[in-house]
């Protein structure tokens, strides 16, 4: 996998920072992703070292997972963020002084 972060997985950082405790199934419908999409993602990110999964037993016949953010990924989304914000901001000014 490249260092480049696709849109796809900056929008699974930030939905799993959201809701961390989310079911897969959870995650992948409010993203509007298919739970294979979802997956390859998930596997994506912990490849990288930007997410990992905490097992727990919620119920007692049931296991459930955590997302959790590694520092690493809380850095990476914080970059893609501002580096997003930076672009907006730029195209708003072009905007603004085009209209003016």
């Amino acid at each position: 996998m490249s260092n480049k972060i696709n849109p796809d997985l900056f929008n699974v950082l930030r939905v799993v920072k959201k809701l961390p405790n989310s079911s897969q199934r959870n995650l992948a419908k409010h993203l509007g992703f298919s739970l294979g999409k979802l997956n390859y993602c998930i596997k994506g990110l912990k490849l990288r070292g930007l997410l990992k999964l905490k097992y727990f037993n919620k119920y007692p016949k049931k296991i459930s997972m955590l997302y959790v953010l590694t520092p690493k990924g809380v850095a990476t989304k914080t970059k893609i963020t501002i580096k997003f914000m930076k672009t907006k901001m730029k195209e708003y000014e072009e905007l603004k002084n085009e209209i003016e």
